[in-house]
């Protein structure tokens, strides 16, 4: 049994903006934190994108190197392949 004192969370997150609908993935250890900077413009890459909503996170215990691999595949077309798939009901409604 691993114990969570000893590994962290990686969370691995896609926002959608409710400026241009398009998705924006990142990574972070602390998911709550993170979303709440992105809401008040304290993340410059997404600053201008706002309203944001959180729509799809991963929880996982791995490496900060595994999740930045996660996060580029979400960006590349078959991870964003995978997005619309897994969020199938959210994008239609």
């Amino acid at each position: 049994m691993i114990s969570n004192h000893t590994k962290k969370f990686y969370y691995i997150y896609v926002l959608k903006s409710g400026k241009d609908k398009n998705f924006y993935a990142g990574y972070t250890e602390d998911l709550k934190s993170r979303f709440e900077q992105h809401c008040k413009g304290q993340v410059s890459s997404a600053k201008d994108r706002r309203p944001l909503e959180l729509t799809y996170s991963e929880a996982c215990l791995i490496s900060k190197k595994d999740a930045m691999h996660r996060e580029k595949y979400l960006k590349t077309y078959h991870g964003k392949q995978f997005l619309r798939n897994r969020l199938k009901s959210y994008l239609t409604g």
